[in-house]
């Protein structure tokens, strides 16, 4: 794939998209059965979520994220990743991050992965991701 510049080339390891009904995910969350929430997020997520009148809307574009993430790498969770292995966090005015950990960093490092383009959306409807995994460059060349 083409990088940045003219003369880039980059590895596109994977790619992954998901779509999330965010009525389903609002009865998933509360659900006293087995609450999502707890188990699909960590602190540092919900933080940044915080408590708005779309907080359902952003929970699910980060729920999509991290299944897309998931599914760039071809794993799923479950056998070594959990949910919280994978975190999406975005800081005011920036892009989307992807921050891996346990299962889920071991396997990105075993395919290669360098980097993530990560691309969120959401509606009072659905929320959807598409993710890129990275890899190193693998040729420079002219036109």
């Amino acid at each position: 794939m083409l990088g940045a510049r003219k003369d880039e080339w980059v590895n596109v390891i994977g790619h992954g998209i998901d779509l999330v009904e965010v009525a389903e995910l609002r009865r998933w969350i509360e659900d006293p059965r087995n609450p999502l929430v707890p188990r699909c997020f960590v602190q540092a997520e919900l933080d940044e979520i915080g408590a708005g009148a779309d907080r359902v809307e952003r929970l699910a574009g980060r729920f999509a994220a991290k299944e897309a993430v998931l599914k760039a790498l071809g794993t799923g969770f479950g056998a070594g990743v959990a949910f919280t292995d994978v975190e999406i966090h975005r800081a005011p005015g920036a892009a989307p991050q992807v921050v891996l950990s346990g299962g889920a960093a071991k396997a990105a490092s075993a395919l290669g992965v360098t980097a993530w383009r990560l691309s969120i959306s959401h509606t009072g409807a659905m929320a959807m991701a598409s993710v890129l995994a990275l890899g190193a460059e693998t040729q420079t060349g002219g036109s």
